[in-house]
């Protein structure tokens, strides 16, 4: 077969990331302080930008803008109403692949990103050796460590609300000093489901981390060793013959003798009074949230972003005309024009960030109001897919703004995730069932047994089917153990050995 040269026209379609395209999708999952960083780069790069530093005054060239911040207000009930309709305004969506332009951008920073005061535009491994030094030297604090472990604890999305509050109570020694009292409180939660959550936390690396006491954190410790028994207890209940050096009388609450007491001092000088301790305090930072939620007398909620963590920057449009009025070389020309344009693009994408994030955290809220109004045991089940049909964004933009942004709320401080729960499918095709509520189900179903009537884990199966819930034995099977709950056979034997 012959083989010959030809030139062929075909016509096609592709989607482009523009350089300017990238840089708006990194901004939406920059954290706030890698944001402020990265702005910062950004200044002094280009002489086109300013920083507004007065939050009420104008900036150059925009003296005659007027500013303004949008508060967003859901009723537990109703959607997102006007509030919606505000935020959907006509404009640009920089972070949607195919509706930017770079044509469409001017260098005077028209539309509505010159004039939002919120949007930053305005004038204005458990069982491994825990390595100190590693987590020293890579400036991992204790925080994000248990927050890396908590993620495989496999909790309910209730019970990782729960932990990640306790984390967050964790002073920098390992200790949990809020109360659980005010944690159950706060959540809405019981006590004895803090108190269960908190057992879970205290298995997290390093051992007799989130102690409440220097006698818990060091049983934990000798638990885990596999030395805890009543003659350490007893020496733990009295520590403070431990400090006078008493041996006879600590023989005698211990009921050992000379020997073993020496034994038992050595283990507990091997321990650590302060399990956080390898872990900098210096390299701590306190986390701000980026939206407000508050609810209002009328029993609606507001949402709202904290305009005094975005950075505010915009173009220096009486220094642009300046420039370009001087007579200069085509280089310089195109370095400025590139200013111009980069200044533009950045403004309207810091616009386009502030917008989307509070779009997400507005349906996150109209989605989870049971929580809000009655606490973490009414979470309902929510995906990424959810909540980006409901604001018409893709998928993988919500997901960005849901990673390391944070909502101050009544109840606590939370990552945007934590409101993500798995669904479990209804039988007929009902409205789907939370997985914490089906993990509740089946933890009352076995709490309720008698010792004569085990009930299987397919038994189970049958039941949570009579209450319309679609569910698979080894799914039952997966929720038991994340409950901590035996088997059948292992409940019968315990039954009958009681």
């Amino acid at each position: 077969m012959a083989m010959k040269q030809s030139l062929d026209m075909r016509q096609g379609q592709s989607l482009v990331m523009t350089p300017q395209l990238q840089q708006a999708i990194k901004l939406l999952q920059l954290s706030n302080q890698e944001l402020a960083e990265f702005i910062e780069t950004e200044l002094e790069r280009n002489p086109l930008l300013v920083k507004v530093e007065d939050e009420g005054g104008a900036g150059p060239a925009e003296t005659s803008e007027t500013t303004n911040r949008e508060t967003l207000r859901l009723d537990e009930t109703s959607g997102l109403g006007e509030a919606r309709e505000q935020l959907d305004a006509p404009g640009e969506d920089v972070f949607e692949p195919g509706t930017g332009s770079d044509s469409g951008l001017s260098a005077e920073g028209s539309g509505p990103s010159a004039s939002t005061d919120w949007s930053s535009v305005s004038s204005g491994s458990s069982g491994e050796d825990f390595d100190y030094a590693a987590n020293v030297s890579s400036d991992v604090t204790l925080q994000e460590h248990l927050h890396s472990q908590l993620s495989f604890a496999g909790l309910s999305p209730a019970d990782r609300l729960i932990a990640a509050r306790l984390i967050d109570e964790t002073d920098e020694s390992g200790y949990l000093r809020a109360p659980l009292e005010d944690v159950a409180k706060a959540l809405g939660a019981d006590i004895a489901n803090v108190e269960a959550v908190l057992t879970v936390c205290q298995g997290f690396d390093p051992t007799g981390v989130m102690a409440r006491s220097i006698p818990e954190c060091l049983a934990l410790q000798l638990k885990d060793r596999g030395r805890f028994d009543p003659a350490m207890q007893a020496m733990l209940d009295n520590l403070h013959l431990v400090a006078k050096h008493d041996m006879k009388a600590l023989m005698d609450v211990c009921g050992v003798d000379k020997a073993d007491m020496q034994d038992m001092l050595l283990e507990l000088r091997q321990l650590s009074p302060k399990p956080g301790a390898g872990f900098s305090s210096d390299t701590t930072v306190a986390v701000a949230p980026d939206v407000y939620v508050r609810e209002l007398p009328n029993g609606m909620f507001a949402v709202e972003l904290n305009s005094d963590n975005l950075p505010r920057v915009l173009m220096d449009k009486a220094y642009y005309a300046e420039v370009t009025a001087l007579p200069m070389r085509e280089k310089e020309k195109e370095f400025i024009s590139e200013c111009a344009a980069s200044a533009s693009w950045l403004v309207k994408s810091l616009d386009q960030r502030a917008r989307t994030i509070l779009k997400v955290a507005s349906e996150i809220v109209r989605q989870q109001d049971g929580f809000f109004a009655h606490g973490v045991a009414h979470l309902r089940p929510l995906n990424l897919k959810q909540v980006a049909d409901a604001i018409e964004m893709h998928e993988s933009t919500v997901s960005r703004v849901t990673t390391n942004k944070y909502m101050a709320t009544p109840r606590g401080l939370f990552e945007f995730k934590y409101f993500f729960s798995a669904a479990i499918p209804a039988t007929g095709g009902g409205e789907a069932h939370s997985a914490e509520a089906v993990r509740h189900r089946i933890k009352m179903l076995i709490d309720e047994e008698s010792p004569e009537d085990v009930l299987s884990d397919d038994q189970i199966v049958e039941i949570l089917t009579g209450f319309g819930i679609d569910i698979a034995r080894r799914t039952v099977a997966k929720y038991r153990e994340s409950l901590n709950i035996p088997s059948s056979v292992q409940r019968r034997r315990m039954g009958k050995a009681s």
